[in-house]
């Protein structure tokens, strides 16, 4: 039954991502070029312009997803993915590139000082439907302070997983590669449905960001980074939940001093991967 249920919801996430991403490309009026073109397009590190469109039909096919692995993971990744999705989406279209802060660092040293910008307001926002969907998924048993550190710890590996795969939409495949094999790490275990999801989006999405038509960007890499932690977090025991809390803290960490696309272009075997697929 759980293989059939992660089954379903995969494809219902590949379909959905794949559906809005075409709905999206269709034109609103006779002569228009769809919602807001210019608003939604980037340049990529080659200088081209790109679609940030992959966001939102990736965002949708993960929550559909969700919606039809049904239980408690099902509930925590439809939490945890809209509000990824959903304060992913603010940074995108809402960052103020003039005084753009960047990296976790930068978003929480301006709300030290008071200011709350975009980036700031997707912490704060991601970090509240993360611990949201880890209170759903934490065991009603045990004393209650025990509890709460078990939903807080979860809650920060969803936020964590999430900023990861953010940080890796630096390059064409790239963050959707590791989530899909994030994903298959976390097939076996009780989180599997959630895993099957977002496997399922990141495959449709795949040719189009490797093609270099369409990126992630901050909305769809964050909810499809939740969604993988809310199958990390249900799949594994408190012991397990902690060792990749720590690994993805220290991977952010890492971040702010050291660049992955560097490391990865140095290491044989990633630096291989990385190019599977993607345009000479």
């Amino acid at each position: 039954m759980g293989a059939v249920r992660a089954g379903c919801a995969g494809l219902a996430a590949a379909a959905t991502t794949v559906a809005v991403r075409r709905a999206l490309d269709r034109p609103v009026s006779r002569g228009s070029a769809g919602p807001g073109r210019e608003r939604w397009t980037r340049v990529n590190h080659r200088g081209a312009p790109i679609s940030l469109l992959a966001g939102p039909a990736v965002g949708a096919g993960v929550l559909v997803g969700g919606a039809v692995a049904g239980g408690r993971v099902g509930a925590a990744a439809v939490i945890a993915g809209a509000g990824g999705l959903g304060f992913g989406l603010i940074d995108d279209l809402g960052e103020d590139t003039d005084r753009a802060r960047k990296g976790l660092r930068g978003h929480l040293g301006a709300l030290a000082r008071g200011e709350l910008t975009t980036g700031g307001l997707k912490v704060l926002g991601i970090g509240a439907t993360s611990v949201l969907a880890a209170a759903v998924l934490t065991a009603p048993t045990g004393s209650r302070v025990a509890r709460g550190l078990d939903t807080l710890a979860g809650g920060a590996l969803i936020a964590a997983s999430a900023n990861l795969v953010n940080l890796l939409d630096l390059r064409p495949g790239r963050a959707l590669k590791a989530a899909g094999i994030g994903g298959a790490a976390g097939l076996a275990g009780a989180g599997g449905a959630a895993a099957a999801a977002v496997i399922g989006a990141a495959a449709a999405a795949l040719p189009a960001d490797l093609a270099e038509r369409d990126m992630l960007g901050d909305g769809g890499a964050n909810a499809l980074g939740a969604v993988l932690g809310v199958a990390a977090f249900a799949g594994t025991g408190r012991r397990g939940r902690l060792a990749l809390l720590a690994a993805a803290v220290g991977l952010t960490l890492a971040s702010e001093r050291v660049s992955f696309s560097e490391v990865i272009a140095r290491t044989p075997g990633l630096r291989e991967l990385d190019a599977w697929g993607r345009r000479a």
